[in-house]
């Protein structure tokens, strides 16, 4: 074992989980700064599974790892607030697809622009290298962590 691993106690998934809460807080801060403070963590945590297409409900609630009565609440609200819209999905006449509506693109491109603005701070703090191999890594580890890939 090199003198590196384990040295502060933290296991990878929880490295993982911190690097991701402190993305997770600027971009919910950003969205409230630009005027969307309505959105609940929970809500975004959902809304961020939803696809370029639109996505059904029980797909939302199995990747989100909640019940689907729990998914089918937070789209309500998100209904409700603005922020998506329910479809017919064209490849099933009895389904429905969960797509964003305007406002909720409107959200997308502000935490798409946090999101940057945090790689970029993170890199500078790296450095182009280091950054480059964490993205390679946590990419190549989703082939064994990542069912919805």
């Amino acid at each position: 074992m090199d003198e590196d691993t384990h040295q502060d106690g933290l296991n990878l998934g929880l490295l993982c989980y911190i690097a991701h809460r402190a993305m997770e807080t600027r971009v919910l801060e950003a969205i409230a700064a630009a005027g969307f403070a309505d959105l609940t963590i929970a809500q975004g945590r959902l809304a961020a599974r939803i696809g370029p297409d639109g996505t059904r409900l029980t797909e939302l609630a199995e990747q989100a790892q909640v019940t689907k009565q729990t998914a089918g609440f937070l789209v309500d609200q998100l209904e409700r607030a603005g922020y998506v819209r329910r479809v017919p999905d064209p490849t099933d006449a009895r389904a429905r697809l969960v797509q964003f509506a305007p406002r909720g693109e409107a959200v997308i491109a502000v935490a798409r622009q946090a999101e940057a603005d945090v790689e970029a701070e993170w890199t500078r703090h790296l450095g182009l290298r280091a950054a480059t191999q964490l993205r390679r890594a946590l990419t190549r580890l989703r082939e064994i962590t990542d069912p919805y890939q």
